[in-house]
């Protein structure tokens, strides 16, 4: 059975008033354990909601939502169980950080949870680790004084000290400088990789999406359009054409030699395969001859 189960969703937002939006209109999928999904999609296109849903945070309208075999519109969902197992993320990490200090915020769900101090502890500290945040430094400092990517490090970290079934992030690095942005990529392939938890993220930035996605969810219109591994998306030229899909900067390159007349491979998207077919263009090895 898949760790997560869509059927057929829908979510009205103020349903009945004058700025009633459907936001979701029988939307799907399905997700194993151990994997890393991505969903993709222009603004509005339902993604947030969706995830939304995955720990409680909205409940179905109509359609089944089902997290590691709990139907959630059933009446009586416990809810406290639901978000131990599903960590939810958000896009903007000051939404999740509410204490003063590092340690103290992500100790609050721990301590919430009843467990003994020394768990605390163990857990902070090997959350703070994970995400790169070394405890003994950080642990006692301020959180208003924080990078961005050092905030959401915390807030990362703060879901991880639960230890969740599931992983579940909205636009991950959305404002963080490369640096920062390989950096927490590589912390969540690690968790995802390593540590076998479950990921789903949200993301406009098909890079991240080539190298972290096992496979996408496209979504327009509130619903599921297409489903496939990064390969089978990103090679679909009419598909990407069609849902207006954005592409890595790769796949952009490797499409703009197709249309010069050189004979490469598109499915060759990673950055060291996309080098080596650019390589071979400029040696000559792999080109066309032009009349």
């Amino acid at each position: 059975m898949p760790i997560i189960e869509i059927e057929n969703l829908t979510h009205t937002y103020m349903k009945g008033t004058p700025m009633e939006h459907v936001a979701l209109k029988g939307a799907g999928m399905f997700v194993e354990e151990g994997e890393c999904i991505a969903i993709i999609g222009h603004t509005g296109s339902g993604k947030s909601t969706l995830i939304q849903h995955f720990n409680g945070l909205i409940r179905p309208e109509s359609g089944r939502v089902i997290i590691d075999g709990e139907d959630l519109s059933k009446k009586r969902v416990d809810l406290k169980s639901l978000r131990r197992k599903v960590g939810l993320v958000f896009q903007n990490p000051e939404d999740q950080i509410f204490e003063k200090l590092i340690g103290d915020d992500i100790s609050y769900g721990p301590f919430k949870l009843g467990l003994p101090l020394k768990e605390v502890r163990e857990r902070v500290k090997w959350a703070m680790e994970t995400v790169g945040l070394d405890f003994k430094e950080m642990k006692d400092r301020q959180t208003f004084a924080l990078s961005g990517g050092q905030k959401r490090k915390v807030a990362l970290a703060g879901i991880l000290a639960l230890k969740p079934k599931i992983l579940v992030l909205d636009e991950p690095t959305a404002g963080l400088d490369p640096r920062s942005r390989n950096d927490l990529l590589d912390k969540i392939k690690f968790l995802n990789k390593e540590e076998k938890l479950t990921v789903v993220f949200v993301s406009h930035n098909m890079e991240e999406v080539a190298y972290l996605a096992d496979r996408i969810y496209v979504m327009a219109g509130g619903k599921d359009v297409l489903t496939g591994t990064p390969k089978e998306i990103f090679t679909d030229k009419d598909k990407l054409e069609r849902y207006q899909i954005g592409t890595p900067e790769t796949v952009q390159a490797l499409y703009r030699l197709t249309d010069l007349g050189f004979d490469v491979n598109t499915a060759a998207f990673t950055i060291s395969e996309a080098s080596e077919e650019i390589l071979k263009v400029l040696s000559g090895n792999k080109g066309v001859q032009h009349g």
